[in-house]
């Protein structure tokens, strides 16, 4: 039987991919791994990447994923795809949105994603997942070290593999090598079913406004990310990407 997400990944972004979880020894025999599916592009290609690589490599380990529910959101698509590979899937609702509007928080982003995180991993400890994938992706840290560099006079971005102290999860993230763009192809090729966020904040966030600062900085120096990636390479050993 043909199933209707069964497609490999392309050999370019599974390289990609391989060779983070390869360099940070992401992934280790016996273990656990649970992904945050936010229901983007990125998490969405995450999921689809590990669940090849697991029936397919000799390093045995078990996939499951799940979703923080934010208000307004439809998990259905993702419950479909996550029934249709043989993906243990579970779904919590939070209201973070609401939230963060009774807080005003000024930084909407960062604090979504550290609530997330921190739910997930809490779930994780709980549920013997003792390794927590997320999406995050070259984009996403260089726009994390831009933001720092900028708006902290931090020249740092977030690790590639980091134990979360207070769970005991060790956080992965194996797509830190591969960019947006591959990603976005690759998801269209695959007709993978992304969502739509429901977040009111989407394009009025800081992180909006470097992202588009780092588009046209592209332009004038193509291989931006490579010169970013040799920094972070060569950082004080507590922050440095190096393996």
């Amino acid at each position: 039987m043909t199933h209707k997400f069964d497609d490999p990944l392309c050999n370019s972004l599974r390289r990609k991919i391989g060779k983070a979880i390869s360099q940070w020894h992401m992934i280790a025999p016996g273990d656990n791994v649970l992904v945050g599916l936010s229901g983007g592009k990125d998490s969405l290609i995450l999921l689809h990447a590990l669940h090849d690589l697991m029936r397919r490599s000799p390093v045995k380990f078990t996939l499951s994923a799940i979703t923080v529910k934010l208000s307004g959101m439809d998990t259905q698509p993702l419950t479909e795809y996550c029934r249709d590979r043989n993906i243990p899937y579970t779904v919590l609702e939070q209201d973070i949105i609401g939230i963060i509007e009774a807080r005003n928080e000024r930084s909407p982003c960062s604090f979504c994603a550290n609530m997330r995180r921190g739910i997930i991993s809490s779930w994780a400890s709980q549920n013997a997942c003792n390794k927590l994938a997320l999406g995050h992706t070259l984009d996403d840290a260089a726009e994390t070290f831009m933001l720092n560099l900028l708006h902290s006079g931090r020249a740092r971005s977030f690790q590639p593999k980091a134990l979360m102290s207070r769970t005991g999860v060790t956080v992965i993230r194996p797509l830190v090598l591969s960019t947006e763009a591959a990603i976005i192809d690759e998801v269209k090729r695959l007709k993978l079913p992304v969502i739509s966020s429901p977040c009111p904040f989407n394009g009025h966030t800081e992180r909006q406004k470097i992202r588009e600062y780092i588009s046209q900085l592209r332009k004038e120096i193509p291989d931006l990310y490579a010169k970013i990636l040799n920094a972070l390479e060569n950082l004080s050993d507590s922050e440095s990407w190096k393996p």
